[in-house]
């Protein structure tokens, strides 16, 4: 008899519809899977047939044959367990074909038969068409984000079987659980000394532009890093369903449905390129970048991280989004990602004392070869951090609170919006000279740096992007002015200054 039941499985951050075919007929007992499994998937022989047993259910003494379709996608993972396992019984007539119809079945076996939850729920679900899905206990709050299926699900397979010939009423579903670890965010009224570093973390935020802090250590560069994450406002719908589709198919979403805060990312410097950027021999799965999605990606010690794992960065920088290939795979994940680096002059941290640096030549050369002049191009905001004045630090008035910062940031981003963009380190060419054309005397300034070779064509847009953040800051309309581009080269630090003439 041959049965078919619906499911789906994980590729990259997307779902792909899977449909199990199952045949049992005669000949010799045997339990084949086809339709490019992998191990784990091809495992599942041996985990249906012990589910099955101590269930109570009977393993058929026949030849059973597994076809996963579409054949031409490789599956992967623990999935479709339940699937080839309500697929065996209908097969072997110990499951009317009728109580599986219009149902999708989605979940890991346990060898006692429990149902357990796999990674991706969210984006699997999305593949699945069937009006009514069952799932294991834990998955199905994550599932139920989807919105437009009915979600059920049983404790393991005996009570599922049970529930499917309404022998037994559906179990209730687990209450819905709630992350009471969230930690207070940093508070921007503890800086005190980084007048202009304030400023320009709140123009990174406002405008999502990519800030680069140098200083030796000590100067508080991470301390303001951290206190960036406070004066995003939430994600919107459309990134918060993105970001959590990608932390479900990395299996690190936490309890609480969808990420609505962005996420903060803070990968050490000994990551890998594919730590970084994502992938895998098999299963591709999302890197840093994609888990910062919608969020904040600090990269500490940025002198410290391989050159190739910094050059990865550049094309995901540009586009939102990053592409890995493998032999037989090939994905888009989201990246689209607010950059934020801290780094020290040099190995020793003391560059910014010649007479006090105890780095050698070839040091210094190999340390500033890793960050590459095309990666430092694409830092909007590039500064010198200072060690702060001790006075400053004992003394200081208290500076502006976070919440104050944050609203000034929103007000922002909702002009932004209005020009069809979260933020506006997203206007292109066309939309960039249409909302924020220039004064003459902001034009010839930007000329200026162009012709002296100061600027390159990337950074012109970037300049001006800034500046159109540094005119919403101020609440200004009309062509952008003089003062407002000069603001925005202050904050961009030429790379030769910050590093030595051997990063230019």
């Amino acid at each position: 008899m041959l049965a078919t039941v619906p499911s789906a499985a994980l590729f990259g951050v997307a779902g792909v519809a899977v449909t199990v075919e199952v045949h049992v007929a005669r000949g010799l007992p045997g339990f084949t899977v086809v339709g490019l499994p992998d191990t784990s998937c091809r495992e599942s022989r041996d985990r249906v047939r012990a589910a099955l047993l101590t269930s109570g259910f009977a393993w058929p003494d026949k030849r059973t044959t597994v076809n996963l379709a579409p054949t031409s996608v490789r599956k992967i993972g623990s999935a479709l367990d339940l699937a080839i396992a309500i697929g065996v019984l209908v097969a072997s007539e110990q499951l009317s074909p009728a109580a599986i119809e219009d149902r999708a079945f989605l979940g890991e076996l346990g060898l006692d038969g429990t149902l357990r939850h796999v990674p991706g729920v969210l984006p699997i679900i999305e593949a699945i068409s069937a009006p009514e899905i069952i799932v294991p206990p834990g998955s199905v709050h994550e599932a139920s984000l989807v919105g437009d299926r009915r979600v059920l699900c049983a404790t393991d397979l005996k009570e599922l079987v049970d529930a499917l010939t309404a022998e037994v009423p559906w179990p209730r579903p687990p209450d819905e659980p709630f992350d009471l670890t969230v930690a207070a965010l940093p508070e921007l009224a503890d800086v005190r000394g980084h007048q202009v570093a304030r400023a320009a973390l709140e123009i990174a935020a406002a405008g999502g532009h990519n800030l680069l802090m140098v200083g030796p250590p000590g100067a508080g560069k991470t301390m303001l890093a951290h206190r960036l994450s406070g004066l995003l406002p939430d994600l919107d719908d459309g990134i918060a369903l993105e970001a959590t589709r990608v932390h479900s198919a990395a299996g690190v979403l936490p309890p609480g449905g969808l990420i609505r805060r962005p996420p903060w990312r803070a990968p050490h410097h000994g990551t890998s390129a594919v730590a970084m950027v994502g992938g895998g021999s098999q299963r591709l799965r999302p890197g840093e970048i994609s888990l910062a999605h919608g969020g904040v990606l600090f990269l500490d010690e940025l002198g410290e991280f391989s050159a190739v794992v910094l050059d990865a960065l550049r094309q995901p920088l540009e586009e939102g989004v990053i592409r890995i290939a493998r032999a037989e795979t090939r994905v888009e994940v989201p990246a689209d990602f607010l950059l934020v680096a801290a780094m020290n002059p040099c190995p020793c941290g003391e560059g910014v004392i010649p007479s006090s640096c105890r780095c050698t030549d070839r040091a210094l050369d190999r340390y500033r070869r890793r960050v590459s002049g095309p990666l430092l191009d694409r830092f909007d905001l590039r500064l010198d951090v200072h060690r702060p004045d001790p006075r400053a630090l004992l003394h200081g008035d208290g500076a502006e609170s976070t919440a104050v910062v944050a609203a000034r940031v929103r007000a922002v981003r909702e002009r932004a919006r209005s020009r069809g963009v979260t933020s506006n380190a997203g206007l292109g060419g066309s939309a960039l000279e249409r909302d924020a054309p220039l004064s003459a005397p902001a034009s010839d300034l930007l000329q200026r740096a162009l012709e002296s070779g100061r600027l390159t064509a990337r950074g012109l847009r970037r300049i001006w992007r800034v500046a159109l953040t540094i005119a919403d800051l101020a609440e200004h309309d009309g062509p952008l002015r003089a003062e407002h581009v000069a603001s925005a080269f202050h904050l961009r630090a030429d790379p030769a200054f910050l590093l030595g003439s051997s990063a230019a």
